[in-house]
This record gives C-alpha cells, structure tokens and sequence, in this order.
C-alpha cells in the first residue's frame, strides 16, 4: 500500500524525482520540527539532520540558504564575508514567500524561487548519509551527504 503524501511533501518528493534522486519522502508520526525532535524520531545524530536555514541581504534582500548540521550555529560573519553584505534571519513570511514552505518544513531543493546564495555545512559532508526536512513539520528524506552538493550546487562553507 502507498503512502499518500500531504502536498508539501509530495512537491518535494516531485523534486527529488525530478533531480533523478532514489530518495523517498517519509512523513513521520513524531515532530521533525527542529533538528533534536527530527534526531530523536528518526533514531540518528543530531549533526546528521540538515536544517535548511533562511535569511535575507539586509539592504538588498536577497535570499540566502544554509543548510546546516544540526548540531552547528550558523555565524553570520562567515556568511557575510562571502556574500559581501550582512544577513539578517528571515521572518515566516519571507521565507514562504522565497521558499513555497511553512519554518520547520523547509527542504534544501525544491523552492518556489530560485536563490543564488546556498551554503552548506562543511560538517554535514562527514556522514555518509543525512536527513532533511521534505515540506511539512513531520515530513523528511534520507539522502547521501554528497547528494546535497550535487542537487543544490550550494558552497561548502566551515560555519563553526
């Protein structure tokens, strides 16, 4: 019997499908919300689950994408000397409005729009495999570590 995924995460599953990823989107009955609630209901590392992070250019507004271990903190600095402009956590509203998805949801492909500025954690890349939220709160998939460069072309970053 087939799951019937909830359209969010269905969107999601489109996206690895369409990438020619054999990654399978899975809603959970626990919280995947945060990077320790994701951890304890998957049964895995915390520094195994990718939180996908938005923030904004603080004068010209651009997005800016961190997919980061969960067991790291994003410092801005390092982000900033990249992007050349300082960065500011979006709000709900923007990152719907950037990303298609609620926070807590947020996957690391599959965006309504595009964004230019992608980092991923350099410590995710330590794990043969890792976890990502797919659209909804309970919604995740398992890929390789080296999947996530390959299907965000994002830059590897050290963020601790």
């Amino acid at each position: 019997m087939t799951q019937t995924l909830a359209k969010s995460a269905q969107s999601v599953q489109s996206a690895l499908d369409q990438k020619g990823l054999e990654c399978t989107v899975l809603e959970l009955p626990g919280s995947t919300r945060t990077a320790q609630d994701a951890a304890n209901t998957i049964g895995c590392e915390v520094a195994q689950i990718v939180k996908s992070l938005i923030f904004k250019t603080k004068d010209t507004h651009k997005p800016v994408l961190i997919l980061a271990s969960g067991a790291n903190r994003v410092k801005e600095k390092n982000i900033e000397t990249v992007v050349n402009e300082k960065i500011v956590k979006a709000d709900a509203d923007f990152t719907r409005e950037i990303t298609g998805f609620a926070i807590g949801g947020i996957p690391p492909i599959g965006h309504k729009q595009h964004i230019d500025f992608i980092f991923i954690d350099q410590d995710l890349l330590n794990f043969d495999c890792v976890w990502a939220a797919a659209g909804t709160p309970n919604a995740v998939f398992k890929m390789n570590s080296s999947d996530l460069l390959a299907m965000t072309h994002g830059n590897v970053i050290k963020l601790n």
